[in-house]
């Protein structure tokens, strides 16, 4: 099982990025996977995740400004990010869950190794 985040970058408040997220050795349609963000010296906090029925979860913190989608056809997961806050600055990681979808870092089985996301003027 590999996950390969990439897509992020300097980005200014009120910008837009996309990060994504390719699978291999899995299909990502049978599991739960979602994305994950570290700031500096924080936890890792759960941002968006998508369950294998396809239903989707959210942060309070970017409800109505990320959208998390998947494309099974090409194994891989997306983060729209847009309306970026300075806060959104952290590393995000990608990451399956071989049970139910949940927000705690600590069910899921595998991780990619992340992509950092700067958000500043």
């Amino acid at each position: 099982v590999q996950l390969q985040a990439s897509g992020g970058g300097l980005v200014q408040p009120g910008g837009s990025l996309r990060l994504s997220c390719s699978a291999s050795g899995f299909a990502i349609d049978l599991f739960a996977i979602g994305w994950f963000r570290q700031a500096p010296g924080k936890g890792r906090e759960f941002v968006a995740g998508v369950s294998w029925t396809g239903g989707t979860q959210y942060a309070g913190s970017v409800q109505g400004r990320f959208s998390i989608s998947r494309d099974n056809a090409k194994n891989a997961l997306y983060l729209q990010m847009n309306n970026l806050k300075p806060e959104d600055t952290a590393v995000y990681y990608c990451a399956v869950d071989l049970g139910a979808l949940t927000r705690d870092s600590r069910t899921y089985n595998y991780w990619g190794q992340g992509t950092e996301v700067t958000v500043s003027s």
